[in-house]
């Protein structure tokens, strides 16, 4: 549909008109400040930022299906880290035992920084360098959808239960429309192959896909239940420089110029302002929740 909508920053600043002029500067001016304000290390961002929000309300969601009892032994894989790791600690209590594995040193580092307690290990959630039947339940948050062999990776989280233990994992999808909103901005501004990062974070959300790579594991009394959680965030403008400068997306929008940032944050910040309440973002997101049993003998 032509007309109407809002102008692209990008179109602001090459109107001849004074006017616009300044606010093409008023823009790029806090638009650098911004980006610049949320710089530094991705993997300390990710704890400082995506952590307390998102990444606590599906650790909560996760942590009610696994329904963890006093004693347990348990792994979290695709740990990150460790917000999980840390409150499945808290619910087994000194009697039980938290391993946690990602591929990241990055995030290994933090999480062993944070949490001296709990045994962290570096490697692969398709082939565990755990030993067979080690835990009792094995809990994995936000990371399968980004595992390659996500079947290799489900016959590992079984081969380390021990009989009747049980597996829960949180994913999320389909593609929020907040989300999409960004996912449209990054194709528009950086490319669609960066924009595929979006893709990536929403792709694993099929029930039947879930049963089918839990069935073919092995495992037994197989349940994929969604939930809608709903999160508050930041307002837009801080919101999107917190998640890009926690995720592997800063990689491909650093070297954009502060015009490009500008335009890329305009569209952004536009398109979600229906989701704004009282100055801040409201996500309502889809959680995923697959859990299971390894059978008995």
């Amino acid at each position: 549909m032509a007309g109407g909508g809002p102008r692209h920053h990008d179109q602001w600043c090459h109107q001849p008109e004074e006017d616009a002029i300044w606010r093409c500067i008023e823009m790029t001016s806090t638009t650098t400040g911004l980006w610049k304000q949320h710089s530094g290390n991705p993997v300390e961002n990710y704890e400082r930022f995506f952590v307390p929000t998102i990444g606590t309300a599906w650790a909560s969601a996760l942590l009610d299906a696994a329904d963890l009892r006093v004693g347990e032994r348990v792994l979290d894989i695709a740990c990150g880290t460790g917000v999980v790791a840390r409150r499945a600690a808290e619910q087994v209590g000194p009697s039980g035992s938290v391993a946690g594995l990602d591929l990241s040193p990055g995030m290994l580092e933090i999480a062993r920084a944070n949490t001296a307690e709990i045994d962290w290990h570096e490697g692969d959630a398709a082939a565990l360098p755990l030993p067979d039947g080690a835990f009792d339940v094995v809990v994995s948050s936000l990371g399968l959808q980004f595992v390659e062999d996500k079947q290799s990776a489900l016959r590992e989280m079984h081969r380390v239960l021990a009989p009747g233990g049980r597996v829960a994992i949180a994913t999320v999808g389909p593609t929020p429309p907040l989300f999409a909103v960004l996912e449209q901005a990054l194709a528009r501004h950086v490319s669609p192959e960066v924009a595929g990062f979006m893709r990536a974070v929403f792709s694993l959300y099929d029930p039947e896909q879930l049963q089918t790579l839990a069935t073919d594991a092995g495992f037994d009394d197989i349940d994929v239940r969604s939930k809608v959680l709903t999160v508050t965030l930041p307002a837009p403008a801080e919101f999107l420089w917190q998640y890009v400068h926690s995720t592997p997306l800063v990689a491909a929008i650093a070297p954009l110029d502060d015009a490009k940032l500008a335009a890329l944050e305009h569209d952004v910040v536009a398109g979600w302002q229906s989701f704004v309440r009282s100055a801040e973002l409201v996500f309502d997101g889809n959680t995923v929740l697959t859990t299971a049993r390894r059978r008995k003998g």
